[in-house]
């Protein structure tokens, strides 16, 4: 496996899309499907934002501050993500909003990915070199081993939230 930063942010990218994909295609009657596939998706994305949130923003902020601008709105999406996951944690698809979040959860990511591949990742390849990235990748490894896999107290989060739609 290549230790290349954003060669392992684009493999974790396929991994939680093909997941998306097969909830898109589970169908209605698929409750415990997509239950699951749920839970498989908020626990890659909860790995990912947290290795990218406490690894690879922080140093490449230091290193090119050109990108602040959009290293800034990655955080909020990921903030946005992270709230999604947290609700999504304490449901099932047999609640109501489940597939409607879910929905939005993924339109979310995947406008996230294709602004990171498609403009961020380049100015980085672009600004570092080879041997930076790869140490940058060594430390997304090594978080990787301590990386939380579930939301943090996503009960919570779903009971400040449902106070608020109530």
């Amino acid at each position: 496996m290549s230790t290349d930063a954003i060669a392992m942010l684009k493999q974790d990218h396929k991994e939680v899309q093909a997941l998306f994909r097969q909830f898109q295609n589970a169908g209605d009657g698929a409750t415990k499907k997509r239950t699951d596939l749920v839970k498989k998706i908020i626990e890659l994305l909860t790995v990912h934002t947290y290795i990218e949130n406490e690894g690879m923003y922080p140093r490449v902020r230091e290193l090119l501050p050109d990108v602040e601008d959009d290293i800034l709105e990655s955080y909020e999406e990921h903030h946005v993500a992270d709230v999604l996951c947290a609700e999504l944690w304490s449901m099932d698809a047999e609640d109501e909003r489940f597939v409607a979040k879910t929905t939005v959860l993924i339109e979310n990511v995947q406008h996230h990915i294709e602004e990171e591949e498609s403009e961020w990742f380049p100015k980085v390849r672009a600004g570092l070199g080879r041997k930076q990235l790869q140490d940058m990748g060594a430390e997304l490894l090594r978080l990787k081993e301590k990386a939380p896999h579930t939301p943090t107290q996503p009960s919570a989060v779903k009971k400040a939230i449902d106070a608020v739609v109530k």
